[in-house]
Protein backbone atom coordinates (compact mmCIF):
# COMPACT_ATOMS: atom_id res chain seq x y z
CA UNK A 1 0.00 0.00 0.00
CA UNK A 2 1.48 3.26 -1.10
CA UNK A 3 1.15 6.28 1.22
CA UNK A 4 -0.46 9.10 -0.42
CA UNK A 5 -1.08 12.63 0.33
CA UNK A 6 -4.28 13.95 -0.31
CA UNK A 7 -2.11 16.95 -2.05
CA UNK A 8 -1.82 15.58 -5.25
CA UNK A 9 0.78 18.32 -6.31
CA UNK A 10 3.00 17.19 -3.23
CA UNK A 11 5.85 14.81 -2.88
CA UNK A 12 4.53 11.46 -1.41
CA UNK A 13 6.67 12.44 2.33
CA UNK A 14 4.23 15.69 2.38
CA UNK A 15 3.81 16.05 5.76
CA UNK A 16 5.93 13.20 6.85
CA UNK A 17 8.76 14.68 9.33
CA UNK A 18 11.95 13.55 7.94
CA UNK A 19 15.87 13.79 8.09
CA UNK A 20 18.03 15.49 5.35
CA UNK A 21 21.14 14.49 5.70
CA UNK A 22 23.97 16.65 3.34
CA UNK A 23 27.19 15.95 1.96
CA UNK A 24 28.65 17.83 4.44
CA UNK A 25 28.50 18.16 8.34
CA UNK A 26 25.00 19.42 8.55
CA UNK A 27 21.88 17.50 8.80
CA UNK A 28 18.34 18.36 9.27
CA UNK A 29 15.14 17.59 10.52
CA UNK A 30 11.67 18.96 9.99
CA UNK A 31 8.16 17.90 7.87
CA UNK A 32 8.47 17.78 4.34
CA UNK A 33 6.34 19.76 2.82
CA UNK A 34 8.10 19.01 -0.96
CA UNK A 35 10.71 17.91 -2.73
CA UNK A 36 11.18 19.31 -6.07
CA UNK A 37 14.31 20.19 -8.57
CA UNK A 38 15.03 22.91 -6.08
CA UNK A 39 15.37 21.14 -3.50
CA UNK A 40 13.52 19.52 -0.12
CA UNK A 41 11.39 21.96 1.62
CA UNK A 42 11.17 21.52 4.98
CA UNK A 43 8.88 22.84 7.52
CA UNK A 44 9.10 23.63 11.58
CA UNK A 45 12.95 22.30 11.26
CA UNK A 46 15.92 21.63 13.15
CA UNK A 47 19.41 21.80 12.05
CA UNK A 48 22.87 20.04 13.36
CA UNK A 49 26.08 20.84 12.16
CA UNK A 50 28.33 17.26 13.31
CA UNK A 51 30.45 17.91 16.88
CA UNK A 52 27.77 20.80 18.02
CA UNK A 53 26.77 20.63 21.12
CA UNK A 54 29.26 17.72 21.55
CA UNK A 55 26.98 15.52 19.48
CA UNK A 56 27.97 13.59 16.22
CA UNK A 57 25.15 13.79 13.94
CA UNK A 58 24.15 10.10 14.98
CA UNK A 59 23.79 11.04 18.63
CA UNK A 60 21.92 13.99 17.98
CA UNK A 61 19.42 11.46 15.26
CA UNK A 62 18.78 8.82 18.30
CA UNK A 63 17.71 12.36 20.67
CA UNK A 64 15.76 13.68 17.99
CA UNK A 65 13.94 10.28 17.20
CA UNK A 66 13.29 9.51 21.16
CA UNK A 67 12.05 12.94 22.52
CA UNK A 68 11.56 15.15 18.77
CA UNK A 69 13.29 18.46 18.27
CA UNK A 70 13.20 22.06 18.54
CA UNK A 71 12.13 24.11 15.79
CA UNK A 72 14.60 26.96 15.04
CA UNK A 73 13.28 27.49 11.31
CA UNK A 74 9.81 28.00 10.39
CA UNK A 75 10.71 27.18 6.46
CA UNK A 76 14.17 26.02 4.61
CA UNK A 77 14.91 24.80 1.56
CA UNK A 78 17.85 22.57 1.19
CA UNK A 79 19.41 22.69 -2.18
CA UNK A 80 19.13 19.24 -4.34
CA UNK A 81 23.21 19.46 -4.75
CA UNK A 82 23.78 19.18 -0.98
CA UNK A 83 21.40 16.66 -0.23
CA UNK A 84 22.98 13.31 0.27
CA UNK A 85 19.69 11.29 2.01
CA UNK A 86 15.87 11.91 2.85
CA UNK A 87 14.48 9.37 5.21
CA UNK A 88 11.66 9.21 7.55
CA UNK A 89 12.23 10.11 11.20
CA UNK A 90 10.41 7.21 12.23
CA UNK A 91 12.40 4.82 10.29
CA UNK A 92 15.20 5.74 12.46
CA UNK A 93 16.10 2.62 14.87
CA UNK A 94 16.93 3.68 18.38
CA UNK A 95 18.85 1.12 20.09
Amino acid sequence: MSHRTFHHDKHELHGITVIVDTQGPTVWVGRCDDIDDEGVILLDADVHRDGESGKTKQEYLEHAARYGIWKKHDRVVVPRAEVASIVRLGDLSVG
